[in-house]
């Protein structure tokens, strides 16, 4: 991780200050992840949002553990040696989003740089799981980049989930102080390969007249990209308009614009608060790019409010 002074971390202001709800739901929610063993970014990445979400009874789900091979500067999930995979963490996914009731769910992942394919295989036997015991339910994956090898990527996306999101995080100019190994040319491969891979898949699928399964990737829906980026870590606005012109060159299709909070003192620290109006300016730029739905906000997060997502219906 990035050595960071510390220093006070400034008083938030106005319009980032929540507060605290209290509800059984919120009590029902911890319960279930305990009596399950299943981890949460809300938790691990201390989310601001999550005293709102479990009260709604919804959670992100943190598969393959809840140590990160990775260090990045703005992130507090921790960075030690990964335990081995739990064979039955699908299953019991599955299970929570069952009790739940959820219609949409979102399942995201530490890094695991030390598997030989980055964790992908688990991604996708928890997204089988998942629909297997909750048929109809919307299926959102945020990935970690695979160090973007296609062979990882397909095994994801041959469990079919309706949104594949990684996230940018920053711009060009600041990924290398606020991301661990990741780079922003990687990230942006991941996202357009993607829509390439599946594309590929579906006109093979054409050419052979079938609508079934062509070199193991569905052909018969369409798999929604999106990606999220973090201000107030002293990118420009020019900076972040670069970014989202990127994203919409390999064809990203969602974006989230949140403000980044520092974890604790050892992280990066916030090098300003920006406005909500400044978050509405570039969301509806963003808008204007062509991005299907866009979430911009000071307490957007990636997949705060995600079953809020209106898509299109996939073919």
């Amino acid at each position: 991780m990035t050595t960071v002074e510390s220093k006070p971390r400034p008083r938030l202001p106005e319009w980032l200050r929540t507060k605290l709800p209290t509800s059984e739901s919120f009590s029902r929610t911890r319960a279930l992840l305990d009596e399950l063993k299943l981890h949460t970014v809300c938790e691990s990445a201390k989310c601001p949002n999550h005293w709102e979400c479990w009260s709604k009874g919804t959670a992100t789900f943190m598969i393959a553990g809840d140590r990160c091979t990775r260090a990045c500067g703005f992130c507090a999930v921790s960075t030690a040696k990964p335990l081995a995979l739990e064979a039955d963490e699908p299953q019991r996914v599955a299970e929570a989003t069952r009790r739940m009731k959820l219609k949409h769910i979102v399942i995201t992942a530490v890094a695991r740089d030390d598997l030989a394919d980055g964790g992908a295989e688990h991604f996708q036997r928890t997204i089988e799981a998942v629909r297997a015991l909750n048929p109809g339910i919307v299926i959102e994956v945020l990935t970690p980049d695979f160090n973007d090898r296609d062979r990882d990527i397909e095994m994801v996306l041959a469990a079919n989930p309706h949104i594949f999101n990684h996230n940018l995080e920053t711009v060009r100019r600041l990924t290398p102080s606020v991301r661990s190994r990741a780079t922003y040319d990687r990230s942006l491969s991941v996202l357009g390969k993607v829509k390439k891979l599946v594309a590929a898949s579906r006109q093979s699928a054409a050419n052979l007249g079938s609508l079934g399964e062509c070199g193991g990737l569905p052909t018969a829906a369409t798999i929604y990209t999106k990606s999220g980026i973090m201000l107030g870590l002293g990118e420009t606005d020019d900076e972040v308009i670069t970014a989202m012109n990127d994203l919409r060159s390999v064809n990203c299709d969602i974006l989230t614009l949140g403000q980044y909070l520092q974890p604790t003192l050892k992280h990066l620290p916030v090098v300003e608060f920006v406005p909500p109006e400044k978050f509405a300016e570039l969301g509806q730029r963003a808008e204007e790019l062509g991005f299907v739905h866009v979430a911009s906000g000071p307490m957007v997060r990636s997949s705060y409010h995600a079953d809020e997502v209106t898509l299109p219906s996939r073919p």
